[in-house]
């Protein structure tokens, strides 16, 4: 990596950009200080000696393996009072009126849940119980009920996912999901059908000297801050960068790297060419870039021939697919798509990264499809400095779906079918269902319905997460039991409902004896040790919670369901899961192992039947976009999932209420910054959002506002058919209020 200074790529001259719009990464550290009062010892062993509970880079420490730099960024330093406060004081809950209403950062701010808790019908609040009445209460519910099981993604181990998972189907069920659900289900369903691995090709490392890196619909600056750092040095190696969007992303144009020296003073230029698309267009533009490669001859045709089959489906479908029709879906133009074309047919070698902005939509598995269709053409797979890469969010995005915690999926993402359920139920000794369960948006609907009895929820929150908030508050009330295992109080656990409401303290990563895994978005899975500090109540680790209620549910078999720690957990993981061997030997800080090795196919077969890759034929979904009427897509800001940390966003000055309208709309419909505008949503049943109009650059005909609160305006029943994941865009009308 070059130690000279390039002022090339330097994104400003003044020094540290001061008098620019930029988040303030040495104020973060500042707050954070602040913020761990009384427990700093605490939170720097968290951040020497654990793994990152953040996004899904992954870390040992504050290093990872990457770069020998130090690595922290504002999402991590976000979490530490999550992760060393101290106990709320469990009566004030006795009467939980004078909750509701407030807001998700104030009740978390309450302190950690110490105790086990129980809300009976018709009572004003919680009462504390011992473990082996909560644990009695809810086993006597679930023995004869439906009932469903989600986990989100926030800081969860995989030995919680495995044994969550493994507890469920002893009890009986596949009904258990995750936020991998929320996030990549399309990526899962689109990469098992075309290449034979739901996870990325590639590492890190090759982002820094590959020609070209392409992101679309992702936006790093927000969400894996620290890839930044990976992309300061990608920029020092030469690499071009490529962003496929709606909305010029300010973090991804400029960027200031607050540990490297060069990019803390100057910042860093990072987006080289940007190619607007409308939100929902990327099948356009995408099967147009295909379509300028195949016409223009710069298809890898030896390696289509040797290691992919389909491609000739794939040539004449585009083939079929009018300019016309790519120009109005997309929202850009056949030159530009050329330009797409062009930086791809001379790049030697490319890494293709995407994120929710492909994903969330009713047709995610096509955007998918038709990225891996680019890749494939262009042979950027199995090799230096190339791959695909669905970019993780969260720590335990990727482990969720991979250790089985998943509706569709057993153990090592294998289908549920009776085939692979009678190859557990040999394993473990209990049978497992053989069908699939419901999907976390399924639970919701079941629930609304009155067929689903039971709903137990680790972390999460589905008033926040999922569309039409009012919809899952309706849902939740109508359970007979709810068990909330969490580590702090949320809105969703306060909602009354028609039986008892259980709340069950959990441990952080940090706080479990023994230690844990997480797997990063590169496919590394990484040991972090119990770290010395104070303990909060009588709070369990999440493996624990799921296998004692299990057992007390099928006490004939209980044996089979429990621990006595995490090593045995890994043990039981390495036997389920064969490409996750070397999980049981992970015992000492450091101590990783990444399955696959740096990239997947690196021996030129694809993990398919045949080994081949499979191009997609992908039909462009239609433009239905009446006059007047704008696409509103739900975007983030200053937050890690939905904690919300800030109401205002460093990177383009965004508050919360903000509606991002390009300047041609705005001009156009006479609305300055600020004006209160009334959103209402297309369809049988109309819903609306408020917000004040802030110029972006932005697509014409787009716009997009913060997630969750633009939850209200989205249908609830929109879903991509394949993964079922909701889809978190809606058609628009504009109403100056």
């Amino acid at each position: 990596m070059s130690k000279l200074l390039d002022p090339r790529n330097w994104a400003s001259w003044r020094p540290f950009g001061i008098g620019l719009r930029k988040p303030n990464n040495y104020l973060e550290l500042w707050k954070a200080f602040k913020s761990v009062k009384g427990n700093r010892r605490y939170a720097w062993r968290i951040l020497n000696q654990g793994t990152c509970d953040g996004c899904a880079l992954g870390t040992q420490g504050m290093r990872d393996w990457t770069m020998d730099e130090i690595h922290l960024c504002n999402i991590r330093l976000r979490l530490l009072p999550l992760n060393t406060m101290p106990a709320l004081k469990y009566k004030a809950l006795k009467d939980v009126s004078g909750l509701h209403g407030r807001k998700s950062a104030e009740l978390r701010e309450l302190g950690r849940l110490p105790y086990p808790m129980i809300r009976r019908a018709g009572e004003a609040g919680f009462t504390r119980v011992s473990w082996d009445e909560a644990l009695e209460v809810a086993a006597r519910h679930l023995r004869e009920a439906r009932f469903g099981v989600y986990l989100t993604s926030r800081g969860v181990p995989n030995e919680n996912y495995f044994a969550a998972q493994k507890a469920v189907r002893a009890m009986g069920s596949n009904n258990v999901d995750n936020a991998a659900r929320i996030c990549h289900s399309p990526s899962t369903v689109a990469l098992k059908q075309t290449i034979g691995a739901a996870a990325t090709t590639c590492s890190y490392t090759d982002w820094i000297g590959s020609d070209l890196i392409v992101f679309i619909g992702s936006n790093p600056s927000n969400n894996q801050p620290v890839a930044m750092k990976y992309l300061y040095h990608a920029k020092k190696a030469g690499t071009r960068i490529a962003m496929v969007n709606a909305y010029r992303e300010p973090g991804m144009d400029k960027y200031w790297v607050p540990s490297n020296a060069e990019s803390a003073v100057f910042g860093t230029k990072i987006t080289d060419e940007f190619f607007g698309v409308n939100v929902g267009g990327d099948i356009g533009f995408l099967n147009g870039v295909l379509k300028h490669l195949i016409e223009k001859g710069w298809v890898d045709e030896e390696f289509v021939r040797a290691r992919t089959k389909g491609f000739d489906e794939v040539r004449q479908a585009v083939a079929a697919q009018s300019w016309e029709s790519l120009e109005a879906l997309s929202g850009s133009s056949r030159a530009e798509m050329l330009r797409m074309a062009e930086l791809l047919g001379r790049a030697r070698s490319a890494v293709l990264v995407w994120s929710m902005g492909i994903t969330q939509h009713a047709f995610g598995e096509d955007n998918v499809r038709s990225i891996v269709n680019l890749a494939l053409a262009r042979g950027f797979v199995g090799r230096d400095n190339c791959g695909l890469m669905p970019i993780r969010g969260h720590s335990g995005v990727q482990g969720g779906a991979e250790m089985g915690a998943y509706a569709t999926g057993l153990p090592g993402g294998l289908p549920i079918n009776p085939s692979n359920a009678t190859k557990f139920t040999d394993m473990w000794g209990f049978e497992v269902p053989s069908s699939p369960g419901l999907t976390a948006t399924e639970m919701i609907d079941a629930a609304h319905a009155g067929e689903l009895d039971a709903l137990i929820s680790s972390g999460g929150n589905f008033l926040e997460v999922l569309p039409d908030p009012a919809y899952c508050r309706e849902a939740l009330s109508r359970l007979k039991l709810r068990v909330h295992v969490d580590i702090v109080l949320s809105s969703q656990m306060l909602v009354p409902s028609a039986g008892d409401v259980l709340l069950l303290p959990a441990q952080t990563r940090y706080e479990m004896v023994g230690g844990v895994t997480e797997t990063s978005t590169e496919r590394r899975i990484i040991f972090s040790p119990e770290v010395e500090g104070p303990r909060i109540g009588e709070a369990w680790p999440e493996w624990k919670i799921f296998t004692e209620l299990a057992a007390r549910v099928r006490p004939e078999i209980s044996g089979k369901i429990t621990y006595t720690g995490t090593p045995g957990i890994r043990e039981d993981i390495e036997r389920a899961v064969p490409f996750y061997a070397g999980i049981a030997r992970l015992r000492v800080f450091g101590d990783n192992v990444q399955y696959g090795g740096r990239h997947l196919f690196a021996d030129g077969r694809f993990q398919t039947a045949d080994g081949l890759a499979a191009f997609s034929p992908v039909t462009p979904p239609s433009p239905e976009r009446p006059d007047g009427s704008f696409m509103v897509a739900t975007r983030r800001g200053k937050q890690f999932n939905s904690m919300v940390h800030e109401r205002r966003d460093g990177f383009n000055g965004a508050m919360r209420e903000a509606v991002l309208m390009s300047a041609y709309d705005a001009d156009r419909l006479g609305l300055p910054d600020g004006a209160p505008v009334e959103l209402t949503s297309l369809g049988e049943r109309p819903r609306t959002y408020r917000g004040k109009v802030l110029r972006a650059p932005l697509m014409p005909g787009n716009l997009q506002i913060h997630w969750p609160e633009g939850n209200v305006l989205l249908d609830e029943s929109r879903r991509s058919p394949d993964a079922k994941i909701p889809d978190y865009n809606a058609l628009v009308t504009v109403k100056q209020l």
